[in-house]
């Protein structure tokens, strides 16, 4: 038996219950890993809600972790006990003490970071590789507006953008993470509570407005971000923190045959390739510098439901991690 964290019934926090649960030995092309770091991300809450649906119940939430490999199944040839490898995105179930994971879903992690930094990274950091890079590249002279700037997948955003030579404006609730965003390369910062973003994006860019809106905050801004946008704009709408946007008929983007699209990190790293390629050029960047990963807030895993709590009330910044 292990520990785990097991989800009955839908809804708050509180329904997050520290349980214990069977293991068993990896099958076919699996390995068993021991977890060492879980990071907490808005996708769990999604799931925990029921914004996504589980495909069981009772599930263990969690979407990434990084761990040492402790077994190995029938047919596993590239990876060593003792190895330490991280996932994210594509399977549920991290928030638990073990976990039994198909051998072709994990990546090895360098030596050089360390499994919390890792598991609060592999996601966030993927998500906003396949962002910049795939779904709109962003390259030297795109303006662009990320909503939600000192976030976990926003700090990477406007690290990795400014590194990219864009010209960066972010929003943000408190002038905390204002401070934040600016040391995360933010050039305009914009706390929404006190002004209106529409606005000041409009007046930064004397009326151009931007080449691409990252924004996973959802209802409360997604038409000031349509609102944000430059003639064949791109909206990316990654999440919805905020809530599920209010449906809008497909005219709306015809004024300015705007672009709009809602990624998932999944169809972005869905060939070994990919994902290989997707975590490589993630640790290449912390290794040179480029991404700082914020850990600002770790929690042991059995008050997964306090984190949860501090997550959704907007009381952390950066990344937060899960220690078993």
């Amino acid at each position: 038996m292990v520990k785990a964290i097991r989800v009955r019934e839908l809804g708050g926090p509180e329904v997050l219950k520290w349980e214990d649960v069977e293991t068993r030995e990896p099958g076919q092309g699996e390995i068993r890993v021991k977890n060492k770091a879980i990071g907490l991300n808005f996708i769990d809450v999604y799931y925990r809600k029921g914004v996504y649906k589980a495909s069981t119940m009772p599930f263990t939430p969690g979407m990434e972790a990084v761990g040492e490999v402790i077994a190995l199944g029938p047919g596993v040839t590239d990876r060593k006990v003792g190895e330490v490898v991280g996932y994210a995105g594509g399977l549920m179930g991290s928030y638990t003490e073990e976990q039994i994971l198909p051998a072709n879903k994990v990546v090895p992690v360098p030596p050089s970071i360390s499994p919390s930094i890792a598991a609060s990274v592999m996601l966030k950091g993927m998500t906003a590789q396949f962002l910049l890079h795939r779904c709109f590249k962003v390259e030297p002279g795109h303006t662009i507006l990320v909503q939600a700037a000192a976030g976990g997948v926003g700090s990477l955003l406007c690290q990795w953008a400014n590194a990219l030579g864009a010209t960066v404006i972010g929003t943000v609730s408190t002038k905390e993470k204002a401070a934040q965003a600016k040391d995360d390369g933010c050039h305009h910062v914009i706390i929404y509570k006190e002004e209106d973003f529409v606005a000041r994006v409009n007046e930064i860019t004397s009326g151009n407005g931007v080449d691409v809106v990252y924004d996973s905050v959802g209802k409360d801004t997604f038409q000031g971000s349509l609102a944000c946008l430059k003639t064949r704009g791109y909206m990316v709408s990654f999440g919805q923190s905020s809530g599920t946007p209010d449906p809008f008929p497909l005219s709306v983007l015809a004024p300015k045959s705007l672009f709009l699209t809602r990624p998932s990190l999944m169809q972005y790293t869905a060939t070994r390739d990919e994902l290989l390629e997707t975590a490589g050029e993630v640790f290449a960047n912390i290794a040179s510098g480029v991404l700082q990963v914020r850990v600002n807030h770790t929690y042991p895993l059995s008050q997964a439901a306090q984190a949860h709590a501090d997550l959704e009330s907007r009381k952390t910044s950066g990344s937060v991690v899960l220690l078993p």
